[in-house]
This record gives C-alpha cells, sequence and structure tokens, in this order.
C-alpha cells in the first residue's frame, strides 16, 4: 500500500508572495536565493579564516626576491618598472648582434638553396633512350631501321 501512496503526485510546495503592504521593502528573498547568499558568506568567512592561519603561521625570517622587486600602490604589490633596464650604448650593440644573427642565418640558408639546386640540375634533363647502331653500309642503315619495327609488331 504505501508503494501506491508514492506515485500518486503530491502538490509542490510554494513560497508565498509578497503581500502588498511590505512592496515598499523590495523582493521577499526566497529560500534558493538565501541558499546562494549564505554560501557565498561561508566561502569569503572560510578563505579569511586559511588567511588569517598563514598570517599567525607565518615565518619571520622568510625572504622572498619578489619582496624587494616589488613596491605596493594603494595596497596593491605592483612589479618595479623595468623598462630603462638597459643603457643606449647596450641596446645598440644588441641591435647589431640581433642584425648580425640574421645575416649569418640568411647566408647559411642560401648554401642550403645553392646546393639543394644543384643536386636539382639533372632532373630537368630525361635520359635518350635511344640505341645507337653502327652500320657499314647503306644497305645494312636500312636494316637497322627496319628490324626494330618489325620486332615492334608495328
Amino acid at each position: 500500500m504505501s508503494s501506491l501512496r508514492n506515485a500518486v503526485p503530491r502538490p509542490a510546495h510554494k513560497e508565498r508572495h509578497q503581500p502588498s503592504s511590505r512592496k515598499k521593502f523590495g523582493l521577499l528573498e526566497k529560500h534558493k536565493d538565501y541558499v546562494v547568499r549564505a554560501q557565498a558568506f561561508h566561502k569569503k568567512q572560510d578563505t579569511l579564516r586559511i588567511l588569517r592561519e598563514k598570517a599567525a603561521n607565518r615565518n619571520e625570517d622568510e625572504f622572498y626576491f619578489k619582496m624587494i622587486k616589488t613596491k605596493t600602490v594603494d595596497g596593491v604589490h605592483r612589479p618595479v618598472n623595468e623598462d630603462n633596464k638597459y643603457t643606449q650604448d647596450e641596446l645598440i650593440l644588441m641591435k647589431t648582434q640581433d642584425i648580425g644573427y640574421v645575416l649569418q642565418n640568411l647566408q647559411s640558408e642560401k648554401k642550403k638553396v645553392e646546393k639543394l639546386s644543384a643536386m636539382l640540375h639533372s632532373i630537368d634533363n630525361k635520359p635518350l633512350n635511344n640505341h645507337v647502331y653502327f652500320a657499314d653500309d647503306r644497305i645494312n642503315v636500312v636494316k637497322i631501321k627496319i628490324l626494330p619495327k618489325i620486332l615492334r609488331g608495328g
């Protein structure tokens, strides 16, 4: 009998609506809205708890190089600006070295192209598939010209 009772559909539970006398207070928070708000609140509380524990357990002697390579601006850590890290002479030297590297690669690529093109010179020339027959007189020449045709069946 209990299984039959579970087969009968029951009306879905509906949350009540906002009474018209309380419209001035805004929308009535439903349960699903409360769940989302509560989860976000607890997540923030957990994060703050973890950060407090880390701050309490931190090592006073701990050092990272990022500690001296950043500065705090409005409570936010920003890396120290290293735009003008190199002098003008160093920049010119680096540019000339870059140009030398590019030219060296260009030369090596040209040599590779020349080597490959030198290997390709015989591809265009197709071999001549002609037999050369030597004859002593004109009669043999005629026989030699006719003989391949006869052998081919032409």
